[in-house]
């Protein structure tokens, strides 16, 4: 228990690095961790929790760079995905949400490793439906991050502006989500009190941490490492499974 406890406060640490540079990571590195553990229901109901908490003090640190206007347009279809999302997820079986989770984290990670995520770009007159979808998957997996941020860059936004509107959207599909997680899971999450309270802690942390380091460290080299890590846990996930 211990050691899991140690695994949990340094991945939720680095989460939060991640997060604060990339604009999303935390679901994304948090919740293969936590899916070793439990069915991944809900390991994406308890990482919701320091998700929302930390991507609420990111948000308040760099606001002033929120774009309303994509904010407001992008962040709707985001919201109602996200809802979607966390209904399906009633009906769908947990095989079937292991296998789309680690598809979506192997997928990303390669995408990133090899620099296709950047030279890719959804039309901008469909970026509405990478909202939907991105909020979907956020909702069903807690991993949105990858497909909003491939959408957000048909906007042409400024690296902050990316940042604090990513983060921004992220906050809408929380709002919409975890009311459905709470309702179906919420004596389960009561006695997940210590790891959601370390993982909380470690991402604020490193949040904060982040912030910092934010114009220090060269960002094409950190989102291949990050991007390598999170392939790394979706192939184990597979192979968890398998």
């Amino acid at each position: 228990m211990l050691t899991e406890l140690i695994a949990i406060a340094i991945v939720s640490g680095l989460a939060g690095v991640v997060a604060s540079i990339a604009g999303f990571g935390i679901g994304s590195l948090l919740t293969p961790l936590f899916a070793l553990r439990m069915d991944l229901q809900l390991a994406v109901a308890a990482v919701s929790i320091p998700h929302l908490l930390s991507t609420v003090y990111r948000f308040v640190l760099i606001r002033k760079d929120l774009n309303k206007e994509v904010f407001v347009s992008f962040g709707i279809w985001s919201a109602v995905g996200g809802l979607s999302g966390g209904l399906m997820g009633i009906f769908i079986k947990e095989h079937q949400l292991i296998v789309l989770f680690a598809t979506l984290l192997i997928f990303a990670g390669l995408s990133g490793v090899f620099g296709l995520s950047e030279r890719f770009q959804f039309p901008r007159k469909f970026a509405w439906l990478a909202g939907l979808a991105s909020g979907m998957f956020g909702g069903l997996a807690g991993n949105q991050g990858g497909i909003r941020s491939a959408a957000l860059l048909s906007f042409n936004l400024s690296k902050m502006e990316f940042i604090a509107t990513g983060t921004g959207i992220g906050l809408l599909v929380d709002a919409a989500r975890m009311p459905v997680y709470f309702y179906q899971r919420f004596s389960d999450l009561l006695e997940l009190q210590v790891p959601i309270l370390i993982a909380v802690i470690g991402s604020l942390v490193g949040t904060w941490f982040g912030k910092l380091v934010l114009h220090k460290i060269p960002e094409l080299i950190f989102k291949r490492i990050v991007c390598g890590i999170i392939l790394v846990l979706g192939i184990s996930m597979l192979l968890k499974k398998g």
